[in-house]
């Protein structure tokens, strides 16, 4: 018994120090990290220009609520609906807030503007998906494993299979709010939908009256090789939530963008957060803008794509793992001799932090600033550990 509770099966490491895509054991080992805080981390550890963000306004201000206004939060909100082409910010901590600020700006939006009789609101959603552990966020999960033991479960979901445009048509009715989908879903193994799938729910949405929430906490800014991956399939979400990397691994930070109209049902007492778009997560988050603004971070996963995806093919072709799905500096692979946790020991043992995830799975999600001669690295590890 130890006085850490154990929700986590973490590997048998205990990382002391960061800089770039390395990490440092407390044993003196490094490593690569290919699990980057589940992408939290895609400017890699102790980024020169985020470190200085914090430490200047570690030196100023740190917390106000939002109770009264700081002079960082509204060119934060400018800077980040400017890079997404959006109209309002509404600031949070963590992805699963981040995600419940969306479904209640969608309900309010449901009943205030669509119509829809009170407490009927249904939103769409996708069997695998991940949005968080909330008890809201587990509501809508169709994994065992996150569910059990958690009910009563929220209602207005209504879950339907991922990638399945048919599904989401016949799920839709006049109680629809919302179709709420991760554009890749990550936690599930970085599951790729098919390139109509993005399109065909922003016409059923738009036809239905209905809005499209899109969760980028995992693949949006940079992850994909572009700020947004719902950039690649030409969509753009009523709401995107975003987190994870917006907080640039050194403070949690999340948030909704999208509409004006739409956030705009929600006002003053209909939602908050004390910490959301507090003055050390602005000031973060602002550097976080000025890096992706340069658009240097979404070249580099796709030029370093082909090296990530042409590796993992070649592991296919000599029958090492089962399938390969690789989108940007995103990579998920199925292994069958072995479990996606002995995988992940053996790339431990070979200098390669990645994870494992539902059994037979591997994902791989390294820093946006690892080189070509490192990822060359990652992928040898990974051949070792699959042969």
């Amino acid at each position: 018994m130890t006085a850490l509770a154990a929700n986590y099966q973490p590997l048998d490491l205990e990382i002391a120090t960061g800089e770039g895509a390395w990490v440092t054991d407390t044993a003196g080992r490094s490593y690569l990290d290919c699990l980057a805080g589940y992408s939290a981390l895609n400017f890699g550890h102790r980024h020169p220009e985020l470190l200085a963000a914090a430490h200047a306004q570690l030196d100023r201000l740190t917390l106000t609520s939002r109770a009264l206004r700081h002079e960082v939060l509204l060119p934060f909100a400018e800077a980040i609906t400017e890079l997404t082409s959006t109209q309002m910010f509404l600031p949070m901590n963590t992805g699963a807030e981040a995600v419940e600020t969306a479904i209640k700006a969608a309900r309010k939006w449901g009943y205030d503007v669509k119509g829809v009789p009170a407490d009927q609101a249904t939103i769409i959603v996708a069997e695998g998906a991940f949005h968080g552990r909330t008890t809201t966020m587990i509501s809508m999960s169709s994994d065992p494993e996150a569910r059990t033991g958690f009910g009563p479960y929220t209602p207005g979901f209504r879950i339907v299979p991922y990638d399945d445009a048919q599904a989401v048509a016949d799920a839709i009715d006049e109680t629809t709010v919302a179709v709420l989908v991760e554009p890749v879903q990550g936690e599930a193994g970085v599951l790729i939908p098919s390139t109509g799938y993005l399109p065909e729910l922003r016409r059923l949405t738009d036809e239905a009256g209905a809005l499209l929430l899109l969760d980028e906490i995992q693949s949006g800014l940079g992850r994909t090789g572009a700020t947004l991956t719902q950039e690649l399939a030409g969509v753009q979400a009523d709401l995107t939530m975003l987190g994870k990397a917006l907080g640039g691994g050194i403070v949690p930070s999340s948030g909704v963008v999208g509409r004006a109209d739409v956030l705009g049902v929600l006002t003053a007492g209909t939602h908050g957060s004390t910490f959301g778009g507090n003055p050390v997560a602005s000031a973060v988050g602002l550097a976080v803008v000025r890096l992706l603004a340069t658009g240097e971070y979404q070249e580099r996963a796709r030029t370093l794509h082909p090296v990530l995806a042409g590796r993992a093919g070649q592991l296919l072709e000599e029958g090492l793992i089962t399938d390969v799905r690789c989108l940007g500096l995103w990579l998920g692979v199925d292994v069958s001799d072995r479990s996606g946790r002995e995988v992940s020991e053996r790339m431990a043992a070979e200098g390669v932090i990645a994870k494992e995830t539902h059994g037979h799975t591997l994902r791989l999600a390294p820093p946006l600033c690892i080189s070509e001669t490192e990822l060359q690295q990652v992928m040898d590890a990974l051949a070792k550990a699959v042969r």
